[in-house]
């Protein structure tokens, strides 16, 4: 493993930290702004799924009706990994405050917080390290690129969560970056699976553009809707795919 992989496996976690950083200076982050972020994070999250993940999965697997039959199971088959971890880990939803999962009752706020952004973290850890595991090592430079980008919007809205919660300052910091850390962990099981799975690279990949996909349905789009700023929400949407779109073909 040399630099570039280890780097782009660790860095875009911690890009989380980096978007939490304006709370030590301001609060006053309004809800429509914070939407219209969140939604250029869910563009760039679907267009990694597409460009980086689901369409090179069909590539190596042949490009023929075989590929399309295994790259589909692997998309349902990653959604279907992420609902049956939200259904049963028990967290709450940052923004409309939701709980889930069992157990929730012996559980504090702040661990349901956490657990919540672990469910969501994970999934983008995932997609990072299967794409550094391919043999375009491009592909995994895009995708890491993406991914550390629309991090800092989701760092914010955690920070500002949980300050918001009468949480202080520091700590809301501290768990903000600290849930970005559960990506180099699930990025470093990817390009893992990747190494020792080789021959099922198409499924892989595809497992974790399904896992993204319901991400973005299931939690990011439904969240920045909640509020009244759908619009601008949805324009963010537009503009991170746009982003991500052509990030993936400057350095793909």
């Amino acid at each position: 493993m040399n630099w570039t992989i280890f780097l782009g496996l660790v860095l875009p976690g911690l890009m989380t930290g980096v978007g939490a950083i304006p709370i030590f200076f301001t609060r006053k982050v309004s809800r429509g702004l914070l939407d219209t972020f969140l939604g250029g994070a869910a563009g760039v999250m679907l267009a990694a799924s597409c460009f980086s993940l689901i369409i090179p999965s069909i590539e190596y697997g042949g490009g023929d009706f075989k590929a399309v039959m295994i790259c589909s199971l692997g998309i349902f088959m990653g959604a279907f990994l992420i609902d049956m971890i939200d259904k049963f880990a028990p967290h709450e939803h940052l923004i409309n405050k939701k709980v889930e999962g069992k157990n929730t009752e012996s559980l504090s706020k702040i661990w349901l917080f956490i657990i919540a952004i672990t469910i969501h973290n994970f999934p983008e850890g995932l997609a990072t390290g299967v794409g550094f595991g391919t043999d375009d090592i491009s592909n995994g430079v895009a995708i890491a690129f993406g991914i550390a980008l629309q991090n800092m919007p989701e760092g914010l809205a955690v920070a500002l969560s949980l300050v918001r919660e009468d949480y202080s300052v520091k700590f809301s910091f501290l768990i903000a970056l600290l849930t970005g850390l559960v990506e180099p962990i699930g990025a470093f099981l990817g390009y893992g699976l990747v190494l020792i799975f080789e021959p099922v690279l198409p499924f892989i990949l595809a497992l974790a553009g399904g896992a993204m996909l319901f991400v973005i349905s299931d939690e990011i789009i439904p969240e920045t809707h909640s509020r009244g700023y759908e619009r601008q929400a949805t324009y963010g949407i537009i503009i991170g795919f746009i982003v991500m779109m052509i990030l993936d073909i400057l350095l793909g």
